[in-house]
Order: structure tokens, then sequence, then C-alpha cells
């Protein structure tokens, strides 16, 4: 497990249909394998935004690659809304699963444990009930009068994220990210991409191994430096807030997103 790869060999592993669980804007977003992924064209892709998501799911959407999207909200922060999303729910290109994010947490924790489902509370008499047929409210089996709402689980085929580092045995350090942890455990196999790969072993030091995920839960780890870009990463360099911003600008249009994207790309074939 854990195998170190090429950033195109990694991202070849995100095919047609694939459930694929993606981390917030300042959780680790793996940008340049984001590039990699495009440039494959993978279709009817399901997003789990775990439990956001912003530019990278709306830079797959606007290019055609969702096919589903499950999310408590896409946004691009300060910025503003993101538009290709916004565009794509007025023209029903994907099917939307509103969430919460309690509620995708949790589905991740059911996956984890493989059971079926997993109770959570909160939410009883919103609205979001009456978007998710496979939510569904019970009796508590213990106590008698209460009911109590169960989602089902989550099992992505793939989770994808970037961090600060990995080891040559294909450790990865998330630091306090506990959400990629989340999604590692509860996918099929997760995909990292990395600012470095180090060969002393992450886990060696009992003081800093718990905020490292094992190789028995990473399929394949690519080399990516700043790979987060324009996003930031945490230790490492922080969002360039100007760049997403001219992303929000110039994706209101679908001939802006297109002229934006093609510079996207190459970005990232030069540094390649």
């Amino acid at each position: 497990m854990g195998q170190i790869v090429s950033i195109e060999a990694l991202a070849a592993q995100i095919r047609d249909g694939m459930t694929v669980a993606l981390p917030s804007d300042n959780g680790g977003v793996a940008m340049a394998a984001t590039a990699a992924i495009i440039a494959n064209r993978p279709r009817n892709l399901h997003l789990v935004c775990v439990p956001i998501s912003g530019i990278q799911a709306d830079m797959l959407i606007g290019e055609g690659l969702v096919g589903t999207v499950e999310t408590s909200a896409i946004t691009l922060g300060e910025a503003g809304g993101a538009p290709r999303f916004a565009d794509g729910i007025r023209r029903s290109a994907f099917a939307m699963k509103d969430a919460t994010c309690p509620a995708i947490l949790a589905g991740l924790v059911a996956g984890q444990k493989g059971v079926p489902f997993m109770p959570i509370r909160g939410i009883i008499g919103s609205d979001v009930l009456k978007m998710r047929s496979d939510w569904k409210v019970i009796d508590n089996p213990f106590t008698p009068d209460d009911p109590i709402v169960v989602v089902p689980a989550i099992r992505p085929d793939v989770a994808i994220f970037h961090a600060p580092e990995a080891d040559r045995f294909g450790n990865v350090r998330i630091g306090r990210q506990a959400e990629l942890a989340a999604m590692a455990y509860a996918a099929k196999t997760t995909l990292v991409t990395v600012e470095r790969i180090i060969d002393t072993s992450l886990l060696a030091d009992e003081r800093s191994a718990a905020g490292v995920l094992p190789a028995l839960y990473v399929g394949a780890v690519a080399e990516a430096r700043n790979g987060a870009w324009p996003l930031g990463l945490a230790g490492e360099y922080t969002t360039d807030t100007a760049e997403v911003a001219r992303y929000a600008k110039m994706a209101r249009s679908a001939d802006g997103f297109a002229a934006y994207m093609k510079g996207f790309a190459q970005k990232f074939e030069a540094v390649a």
C-alpha cells in the first residue's frame, strides 16, 4: 500500500462513475491532481464533499465530469459563490443530494465501520429531510417516543487530498485534519499528493505519529510541489486569494471558465 507513483498515474485511477470524496478548501485540496484528472476526462463522477467543497468541485462540474453532488455547500468563501456549480444547478446538469455536515461525517463513520447506517440528531423537522428519501426517521429501539434520523453509510470509491509530506513507505502526515482520516478510513482507496517525500518513516517518532495516516489506508502517493495552489496548505503556504478571486470572476461565464481552465492546465504542465 501507499505506492509512490507519478501524478498522471495517480489521476488515472479515477474512472467513469466513481464516487470521489473531496475535502474542504482549507483541508488540503489536491489541485494539481485535479488538473490531471480533468485531462483524463472521467465522466459521471459522484462527488462527496467532506463536508463542503469549493474551487475543486466547481472546476470538475464546469468541465462536465460530474453526475451527482452530495454536499452541505459549494462556495468560494470570500470570493463569493461557486459559479459553475450555480450554473449547473440552474440547468439541472447533475443530481443534487443536499446534506448537512454532521450527516456526511456520520455517513463516513458508518462506511468506516462497515455498518449500513449511522444515527444522528439535529435535523428532525428540517426541510432537508424532504429532499433525502434515503434518510429515515425511526424509533429509538432503546427509548420510547424518541425518534431519530439514520443516514446511510458513505463508502467512496476514492478519497483524494493533498498533504505536506509522505515517507517512502506510503505513510502520510495529515496533522490535525481529522476529516482527511475520516475520508481515508471510509474509502476503498485513498490517493494523496504531497509537497515532498522523505526517506525516514513518519511513524518512527511517537510524539508526532498520531498525526500520520498509515500506509494501510493509502493506495498511491504522488509528489506535487505547491499541489494545493491556488488554495493554501496548513504550515506550508497560504491561499492565493487574488487568484481565487480571478477564477470566481472568469468562471461566471462558460467562455471565461474555459479560458481560465486552459491557463490552469498549462501552469501544472509547466511545473511537471
